[in-house]
């Protein structure tokens, strides 16, 4: 649909509530509705309506979870929370079949009530995509799983599986049974429906029979802006309430300056050095260690973060509740050059380290990186990637590449980049022992043990594979005066903007 104007869309979506014609005032006494305009990392020709997909818009993420409601959600600690699921209990103690209770007030956008059809359904298309959304539910046989009545469904996991409420948080949007072609939107049963779009910019309005809480704006504009700099422009000159994911020097910039105010998201930016620990010279212990110890974490820091981030010390999810605690490594060229002449590479090494700048700071964070691994012998050239092409062509694909990570908790993100067999095990990590441990802390029903044994887990990949995680950044993100209620939590906690405050 082509987009018209932002007045003439606003009318239209409104016209009989508020007396909106022609640019005209509301009517004497009528309460004015509220929009919340959100400038939002994208590029509009990778938009896409298709929720289960592939998905590289955070500005699709955002339209998404206001339109389809999910089973589960993350809370600002990182809890498990109902959402459409009210419940979801092991059968008998087994870990591999789930009774799940679903709310029974829930209907899609044309008034058809959610059933457990409509989410089994959604559950199975999300598992059919997993080429494109890197398996997200392949712990589930969902062939094998059933709708037992309008409100309950029994699902089965392939394995001994005690993080299921995890599982089915944030991402599994549900959509009604038989909606299998979804190049166009479809009716969803989330807290707004959609007026009107286009590849970059999606108008949505309340949806008065959703059953969640009242609250938040009436409107939400959702537009796709690549470039962070335009999107805290937006903000600044008013034409957005929100920026969402800007750099930390456009954050100094309006920092105290009362015109825009800085939200931030503690630990939400994440931009690992990925090593393929099956291409030389990285299939070398001694030279991965190396690499960590080259790296002076506090300056990368001070520099790419500039104070809204803390070091890191290679743990890949260290806001989960029960990540270990660890101190960042300190810097040592002494025992990196050690290391790498034990490795046969007395003469040094020469690398090439891949990077964009599809997120704030990943190129300068590149290039810092490339200075400090010098002072060590480790020569690595930096090549910049476009963001159209980085995605597709470097991650996933060259042995030595800064990655973004910070959506996916750590058993989500071990099922999916670190077991042998996983979808994108990136770094090539192939540890049986890891593998066996990892399904063996699944199958322990004591939350207690189960998150001992993941936290060490944890501490075990930090020591030995393929991610050097040398900081964590806040997530960065500018409102207008008057914008209240911007999720702060870890992950896909950042979608849920359902309850976001406008006034002035």
């Amino acid at each position: 649909m082509r987009r018209r104007s932002l007045l003439a869309a606003l009318c239209a979506a409104t016209l009989a509530a508020s007396g909106c014609s022609g640019g005209g005032d509301a009517p004497a006494g009528a309460d004015p509705a509220t929009t919340l305009r959100y400038a939002a990392v994208g590029a509009p020709a990778a938009t896409t309506n298709d929720p289960h997909g592939r998905v590289g818009n955070e500005a699709d993420y955002l339209r998404f979870a206001m339109l389809y409601d999910v089973l589960t959600v993350l809370d600002e600690q990182g809890v498990v929370q109902p959402r459409l699921a009210e419940s979801w209990e092991p059968e008998d103690g087994d870990l591999t079949h789930w009774h799940v209770t679903l709310r029974r007030d829930a209907v899609f956008s044309d008034g058809a009530p959610v059933t457990a059809d409509d989410v089994l359904f959604s559950l199975r298309r999300i598992q059919g995509k997993g080429a494109e959304n890197n398996g997200r539910l392949s712990m589930f046989d969902l062939e094998a799983s059933s709708a037992l009545g309008d409100h309950e469904l029994e699902l089965v996991t392939r394995q001994p599986y005690a993080e299921v409420g995890a599982a089915l948080a944030s991402l599994t949007f549900v959509v009604p049974d038989g909606a299998d072609d979804i190049t166009e939107p479809v009716p969803g049963s989330g807290p707004f429906v959609l007026e009107e779009a286009d590849d970059t910019t999606a108008v949505l309005t309340r949806n008065g029979d959703w059953w969640g809480p009242e609250g938040g704006a009436d409107r939400l504009e959702i537009t796709a802006m690549p470039d962070p700099a335009a999107r805290a422009a937006a903000v600044a000159s008013g034409q957005a309430d929100v920026a969402g994911s800007v750099a930390p020097a456009t954050a100094e910039q309006y920092a105290g300056g009362g015109e825009v105010e800085v939200v931030t998201r503690p630990g939400g930016v994440n931009y690992p050095l990925v090593m393929d620990l099956e291409t030389e010279p990285f299939d070398d212990p001694a030279v991965r260690e190396a690499v960590k110890l080259a790296l002076d974490r506090e300056a990368l820091v001070d520099t790419v973060f500039l104070g809204y981030g803390e070091p890191g010390a290679d743990l890949v999810a260290p806001s989960e509740p029960f990540a270990p605690s660890a101190e960042p490594i300190g810097r040592d060229l002494d025992r990196a050059r050690e290391l790498l002449e034990e490795a046969g590479h007395g003469d040094g090494v020469s690398l090439t380290l891949h990077a964009t700048n599809s997120y704030p700071g990943m190129e300068e964070a590149a290039v810092l990186v490339s200075e400090q691994l010098a002072g060590a012998g480790i020569e690595a050239r930096v090549e910049v990637g476009p963001p159209d092409t980085y995605w597709t062509e470097v991650w996933n694909v060259e042995p030595f590449y800064l990655n973004s990570l910070g959506g996916n908790g750590f058993v989500d993100f071990s099922r999916m980049a670190l077991l042998a067999d996983g979808p994108i095990n990136e770094t090539g990590w192939n540890d049986e022992e890891w593998d066996a441990d990892f399904h063996t802390a699944l199958a322990t029903p004591d939350e207690g043990e189960r998150h001992a044994l993941l936290g060490d887990l944890q501490q075990r990949l930090a020591d030995d594979g393929g991610y050097v995680v040398w900081g964590l950044g806040d997530g960065i993100d500018l409102t207008a005066p008057g914008v209240s209620g911007l999720p702060t939590g870890p992950g896909f906690h950042r979608l849920r903007i359902e309850q976001v405050e406008v006034s002035g």
